[in-house]
């Protein structure tokens, strides 16, 4: 007798995590086991069938927005946190093409010797042959966040939805790690999650997914089995639609 692999709810998908999901216990940089961890829930959703597109923040390594602060030219400083995103993305193409997933590293930024150049058509194809795609530095412009980039490939790529992995199961109306009555939505509406400052993503990302009526699901990572789960219809999130 052969175990039936679950109907999924979709076909293709955006995973998008920070950077600061890789680093673990660690407070900076990456933590293997932890890259490993997310290569194999990554495995388990690929397993079904379901074909996936990536992109990873580059937080755990240089934010943009914090070398701007500390008075660097703000320009060079987002640079400088697209080149951490391409790092984060040959290492999570290390560990997925080490559980035999074909992996492809895509840059808004030319570096043909570590990624391929972003081409929609060719990033598109590899999706066809379900292969993985890992979508690096940003937008290849500054200013605009890896929340924007990934609502853009997203779109892009025709994705049903975007996966948004955090560290909780999903948008709360306030930190529910400060507040013991903090209350977790379902659904959430892209107007309340703008209007309210839920933090979900920034908002050029919201706006850009509410234009195109795109599903943001948020759900946390650090649930074993939780992107598979939610895929199959079942698990704890939140649905952010129009």
């Amino acid at each position: 007798m052969t175990d039936t692999l679950p109907a999924v709810t979709f076909n293709r998908v955006m995973l998008k995590i920070s950077g600061e999901a890789l680093m673990g216990d660690q407070g900076f940089g990456l933590h293997p086991p932890t890259v490993q961890r997310i290569a194999r829930e990554v495995k388990s959703v690929h397993d079904l069938g379901v074909e996936i597109c990536m992109v990873i923040g580059g937080g755990n390594i240089f934010r943009g927005l914090q070398g701007s602060a500390q008075g660097m030219e703000r320009t060079t400083a987002d640079y400088m946190g697209m080149l951490a995103t391409v790092m984060n993305a040959l290492a999570m193409q290390s560990a997925l093409e080490e559980l035999d997933i074909h992996t492809r590293v895509i840059s808004a930024i030319t570096m043909n010797e570590v990624a391929e150049p972003y081409i929609r058509r060719r990033a598109v194809r590899h999706l066809e042959k379900k292969r993985v795609c890992i979508f690096a530095a940003g937008t290849g412009n500054p200013y605009f966040t890896t929340d924007t980039a990934a609502t853009l490939r997203a779109n892009e790529m025709a994705c049903e939805a975007i996966f948004k992995g955090t560290k909780v199961d999903g948008v709360y109306d306030k930190d529910p790690a400060k507040f013991d009555d903090a209350k977790r939505y379902d659904t959430v509406s892209y107007d309340d999650v703008l209007q309210k400052r839920l933090g979900v993503m920034d908002a050029s990302a919201i706006a850009l997914a509410r234009d195109n009526n795109l599903p943001i699901i948020v759900f946390s990572l650090d649930e074993p089995g939780g992107f598979r789960g939610i895929l199959a219809g079942e698990g704890t999130y939140t649905r952010v639609q129009g």
